[in-house]
């Protein structure tokens, strides 16, 4: 990953890089930015830091993107299945700091976590978006995803059925 990255969005030097649990606390903070709009993910909950943690596996690359030091915007992977089969196969998730969406960060982690993916022998990310979330359906299109269909009534978000627009991307490998 280079160590300094600049986007036609971004002001001054932003920076993606390989995250450690030492992040946890700013991943917690943006993810529950997420959780409390109700626009990006199921989750009711708030999370701690110490949950957080509990997502460095060794197998599942996350990476941040910083701003003078500070994160803004994150994109991590997870178990996709259990199964040996679809070890190669991981869900993602990307998240951006409310005060800077817009700017090209979101884009940033996505570029970053990518080759992360590959070198961690990942072949496919997989995620599921809010159709009205337009922000992260056009990023995800920027970055080589697909939407391959849509999951109707997934589940209740606040009692409310919600629908899901599945995307996927293939990784090459050299």
């Amino acid at each position: 990953m280079p160590p300094t990255l600049r986007g036609p969005n971004i002001a001054g030097a932003v920076r993606a890089r390989a995250s450690t649990p030492k992040d946890a606390s700013g991943i917690a903070r943006i993810y529950n930015q997420g959780i409390e709009e109700r626009s990006s993910t199921f989750e009711t909950c708030p999370r701690s830091p110490e949950e957080v943690r509990a997502w460095y596996d060794g197998a599942h690359p996350i990476v941040v993107v910083e701003e003078g030091g500070e994160i803004i915007a994150f994109a991590a992977t997870f178990e996709y299945r259990p199964r040996e089969c679809y070890r190669g196969v991981a869900e993602f998730s990307v998240y951006v700091d409310r005060e800077h969406r817009g700017r090209g960060a979101g884009r940033l982690a996505m570029e970053a976590l990518i080759p992360a993916a590959a070198s961690a022998g990942l072949w496919k990310l997989v995620s599921r978006v809010f159709p009205e979330n337009a922000a992260s359906r056009a990023l995800l299109r920027s970055a080589g995803f697909r939407e391959v269909g849509t999951y109707e009534k997934h589940a209740r978000l606040d009692g409310r059925w919600r629908d899901v627009i599945i995307v996927e991307r293939l990784i090459p490998h050299q």
